[in-house]
């Protein structure tokens, strides 16, 4: 954990200054001459591998995106017997989002989920209220998500138990989030992610709400593919979290998700490997329950597809 503060500290504290950072980007991202001029493309996603990028969609686009999470690779759970993890999906997600403008899209979702709570639908949306410029008159970009996830899971009969719901608002569950990223050169880029998480059911002794910080980098290595990683910092209330990994018998963990990303045309592949075994963010930032350290991690990929509705060609 200190080594990972010390790199985010390290990596704002090794940026260039405004004048210098805006000769390299002018140099490196080679946008032309005009000043004030926006940085395209800080990121080529909506998402790295587990948070959110600043991108959006574009007015009048539809992007068809699906995740996968394959079950564990090693420990107690992996192996040969199910193939690394091949043999079971811990959580799939299937969306879609729209441009209402370049700058705001909305979304829906499915996914099967890998909590006590399965059968998650969730609508979302994104607005990207400012872009980092050439100049570094503007040296970042900013967007903020928000997302709220129903379930449909069966209500638990156990009143201690995380789905025991006793009405409709019980199975709801909201996320905001703001992203901060600054595209560095024309190869490095880096985002932080402040989180507010609440859940209006949790099981008992649980918090409903807690705040998180979320860090994700993406560095490019050719025109089309780029290392990507992301990890995400729950902050929870020391108690109630010692409560519940001991009613649980099972320690809660930190999302770390490292993957390849892959632009081809209008696609962009990801090939993760995350210790988390759920996509929806009201349940990996608070309920990863799995570690890195016992071989709990697993291949995961994202794949999305981008349409014009404009008739514009992508």
């Amino acid at each position: 954990m200190k080594t990972l503060y010390l790199g985010v500290a390290l990596s704002f504290a090794i940026a260039p200054s405004p004048v210098q950072a805006q000769t390299d980007l002018e140099q490196l991202i080679n946008l032309g001459t005009e000043k004030n001029e926006k940085v395209p493309a800080t990121f080529k996603s909506t998402r790295l591998i587990n948070i959110q990028s600043t991108e959006t969609i574009h007015k009048h686009d539809l992007d068809f995106r699906v995740d996968h999470r394959f079950g564990d690779i090693a420990g107690g759970n992996g192996g040969i017997g199910n193939f690394f993890g091949l043999d079971q999906a811990t959580d799939i997600r299937i969306g879609f989002d729209y441009g209402i403008t370049d700058n705001f899209n909305i979304g829906i979702a499915r996914a099967k989920g890998a909590t006590a709570a399965t059968q998650l639908y969730e609508a979302n949306f994104k607005y990207r209220f400012l872009e980092q410029t050439t100049d570094n008159s503007i040296p970042l970009s900013m967007a903020f998500f928000g997302s709220g996830t129903i379930t449909g899971v069966k209500a638990a009969d156990d009143p201690t138990a995380s789905t025991a719901y006793g009405g409709f608002t019980d199975r709801l569950s909201y996320v905001s989030q703001l992203v901060i990223a600054r595209k560095f050169d024309a190869n490095l880029s880096f985002a932080l992610m402040p989180t507010y998480l609440h859940r209006n059911f949790t099981r008992y002794g649980d918090q409903n709400s807690l705040f998180a910080l979320g860090f994700g980098g993406r560095l490019k290595v050719s025109k089309r593919m780029a290392f990507v990683a992301d990890y995400i910092l729950p902050f929870r209330d020391g108690p109630k979290k010692e409560y519940i990994e001991t009613i649980n018998q099972q320690k809660f963990y930190n999302a770390l998700g490292v993957g390849l990303e892959i632009e081809t045309g209008g696609h962009v592949f990801h090939l993760n490997f995350t210790n988390a075994t759920a996509i929806q963010e009201s349940q990996f930032i608070a309920e990863t329950t799995t570690s890195w350290g016992k071989g709990q991690y697993r291949w995961g990929f994202s794949i999305s597809r981008r349409f014009s509705l404009s008739g514009k060609q992508n």
